[in-house]
């Protein structure tokens, strides 16, 4: 009895916390700035929407960065069937615009979704990506919960790929081979999900399985998995990343900083 009310309120914590900021209609916005051959595609995480990446979009379009906001429905299918669609629009609506060089900005799942496509089919016009809080090695979180009643439902079968088994998307994809710069979290507000993690984490992923092979730079912040896109810090890395391929080494502090 006990181990049943406790999957059933774990499975209410899980449902409540995946579908906050949840979009309604699905729309692109595209923004073009100064003339630049330059483009950033933002891709936003799991039940959200592209106004979670929209001050992120505003903030590089003041840089002069041409962006196309994408909005795609996380919970439509797996990962191979929202991956081409979610970076096959941002790619097109990029190279309408006549940039020549596509840069990455991703939340959660988005990261997974241009590593998959990347390694389906090499984009030529790719340049650099910045990772928030992204799962390149799965969440513990999804190994506990995926088989719960209900949880494709609530998170949609893409989700429950990114657990960490060795059949699981993220282990299937290898090392990064583009410049990549990945900012993780150590803020929780949901200790249900926490204790799920390996400490340090952000509420959903481990800071140790946000890494992955390859990357060129990594940035840890003090956010939560649902309000690091948010984040002064972690906008103006990202907008120094793609400018660059590094961080602020100011930003690069603290005990863990150095561990990790």
């Amino acid at each position: 009895m006990f181990y049943a009310m406790l999957r059933a309120v774990t499975l209410i914590v899980v449902a409540a916390t995946l579908t906050s900021g949840c979009g309604t209609v699905p729309r692109t916005e595209t923004l073009v700035g100064t003339p630049s051959s330059e483009c950033v595609v933002l891709l936003h995480g799991v039940n959200r929407s592209w106004r979670a990446m929209r001050p992120m979009a505003r903030a590089l379009q003041l840089e002069g960065f041409t962006t196309v906001n994408v909005d795609y429905p996380s919970r439509s299918g797996t990962v191979d069937l929202i991956a081409p669609m979610a970076v096959g629009n941002g790619l097109a609506q990029c190279r309408a615009t006549g940039a020549d060089r596509i840069h990455f900005v991703t939340h959660s799942i988005g990261g997974i979704l241009v590593r998959f496509e990347q390694q389906r089919s090499a984009i030529p016009e790719l340049g650099r990506v910045v990772m928030l809080a992204p799962p390149n090695q799965g969440s513990e979180v999804v190994d506990k919960t995926r088989f719960l009643p209900g949880a494709s439902l609530v998170g949609g079968r893409a989700l429950l790929q990114l657990g960490t088994s060795a059949d699981d998307i993220p282990a299937q994809l290898g090392a990064v081979d583009f410049e990549l710069g990945v900012i993780a979290g150590t803020g929780t507000m949901n200790p249900w999900m926490s204790a799920m993690l390996p400490n340090p984490d952000d509420g959903k992923v481990s800071l140790a399985r946000t890494r992955v092979e390859g990357m060129a730079d990594f940035l840890i912040v003090g956010d939560n998995h649902h309000y690091i896109v948010d984040d002064e810090i972690v906008i103006r890395n990202t907008i120094r990343f793609l400018n660059s391929g590094s961080f602020s080494p100011e930003d690069k502090t603290g005990p863990l900083q150095a561990l990790y």
